[in-house]
């Protein structure tokens, strides 16, 4: 086994759950809270729909040993079936968590993974649950880091995720050093290295792949147990990866990750916020704007620019997105599907939008997601934005308050709001030593009646 193997494995398996900082722990149930919140808000939309409907058909199991509860469903599947189901479900509403460094996400297969390997552990405590968290965190993002600087092209975050869902396997089952190395490789090799701008160009309910990056990873987990082997996660082994993996346990990843405040690709963020500061500043209606023009980086200049037909589209156009929310002062799930696609006065407002690619915002990323925006006033007036960084980042964070409305602004509309609120405390309960994620879990599988409504329905 090679010297960052064994330092992975070191970390993945042993390290305490007292011997992580608090404010990691912390980081970690407020982080999984903020992707329950998308993961709830999502499950009525045809994406988790049929994620659910599909793991029932295809990726159940005959052995209830090996069997977990779709979250917000209830059927059993197999504990793969319930990490892709939910972590599909999360992927389709683009308001998860993410690491500007790894230009991905982590959380949409860490909670969804947590979820299905606690099914199993009824004496799981709070501290240990988030322990896990903080793993599948740490080790997902450095696969992540490691895969991009190895490889030409861009892949999804389902290509390096995946590990991250073997560190938490391993850990909560008790696997051996060598059964993880090999559950590692399977995953590796497995992962779904999917083109990630083949999806913006057209965007559908593939979006970033971590429905697969969580079935792979938690396959990859069981086959590893049952003897089966893999060859070495070069992501991990090869030395070129080394350099991504000597601040494990020392630098916290799990401390830096973004808040979306808005459903949308966080690529069009900071021309969202731009727009929505200098309408705020200047007391703008969306009447009173001639035209805006964005200048960003080369990624967000490629979203999507057409009036979309469908929610991925939705979620994968810049212009869209700033003209939702120049006209009406918010970006929520209602108006990125259904009858909101086909608002007549977004996609008027979408004509008197332009967008550029700049280059002093391309060479920020993807450390950072940049743009500016100049807006004209039907009066004449013209007003910059300046350089604006999106908003949630550790650049500019928001509050631990705000991330809490977040959560309840999507999940209560969707479960209602005494669920959620019930949701709510105990996750961030699980900091408390005396905490038992089996607190929450009781929460957590029961089918709403709005989802069963659109279940029926469709």
């Amino acid at each position: 086994m090679s010297e960052t193997f064994n330092r992975v494995a070191d970390f993945a398996l042993n390290r305490a759950p007292g011997d992580m900082p608090d404010s990691a722990r912390e980081a970690a149930a407020l982080m999984a809270l903020d992707t329950m919140g998308i993961l709830i808000a999502a499950g009525p939309m045809e994406a988790g729909v049929i994620a659910r409907d599909t793991a029932a058909l295809l990726y159940a199991s005959s052995d209830p040993a090996y069997s977990a509860r779709m979250l917000f469903d209830g059927r059993p599947v197999s504990m793969a079936g319930a990490a892709y189901a939910a972590a599909t479900q999360t992927d389709n509403l683009d308001g998860h968590d993410g690491y500007n460094p790894t230009k991905g996400h982590i959380g949409v297969v860490v909670i969804p993974a947590l979820a299905a390997l606690a099914e199993h552990l009824p004496g799981l405590t709070g501290p240990e649950a988030l322990a896990a968290v903080i793993t599948g965190y740490e080790v997902a993002g450095r696969a992540g880091l490691a895969l991009h600087a190895t490889v030409s092209d861009y892949h999804t975050s389902g290509a390096w995720n995946a590990l991250g869902v073997v560190a938490m396997a391993s850990r909560l089952r008790g696997h051996t050093r060598e059964q993880m190395r090999q559950a590692m490789g399977i995953a590796e090799y497995h992962g779904p290295r999917s083109q990630m701008m083949r999806e913006i160009a057209n965007p559908t309910m593939l979006h970033d792949g971590s429905g697969w990056g969580a079935l792979v990873g938690m396959s990859a987990a069981v086959l590893a147990e049952r003897g089966f082997t893999g060859a070495p996660a070069i992501t991990i082994e090869e030395d070129r990866a080394a350099p991504f993996w000597q601040d494990l346990g020392t630098f916290w990843q799990m401390e830096h990750q973004y808040v979306k405040p808005y459903p949308i690709c966080r690529w069009a963020h900071a021309a969202i916020d731009g727009t929505r500061a200098l309408m705020l500043e200047h007391g703008l209606g969306h009447d009173q704007i001639a035209r805006v023009h964005i200048n960003s980086f080369h990624q967000a200049a490629c979203l999507f620019a057409g009036i979309p037909d469908t929610t991925s589209q939705a979620q994968y156009s810049l212009p869209f997105a700033v003209a939702v929310q120049a006209v009406h002062g918010r970006i929520g799930v209602e108006h990125i599907s259904g009858a909101g696609l086909k608002d007549p006065v977004v996609a008027r407002f979408m004509e008197r939008i332009s967008v550029s690619e700049t280059a002093r915002h391309s060479e920020r990323f993807p450390g950072g997601r940049w743009a500016d925006v100049q807006i004209t006033t039907t009066d004449g007036r013209v007003l910059d934005s300046g350089d604006t960084h999106a908003r949630g980042g550790p650049e500019a964070p928001m509050s631990r308050d705000e991330v809490i409305g977040k959560y309840m602004d999507f999940a209560a509309p969707a479960i209602g709001a005494a669920r959620a609120a019930a949701i709510r405390d105990a996750m961030l309960g699980l900091t408390d030593p005396g905490s038992r994620f089996s607190d929450l879990a009781g929460l957590l599988y029961d089918s709403p009646v709005s989802f069963r409504a659109v279940e029926a329905s469709g």
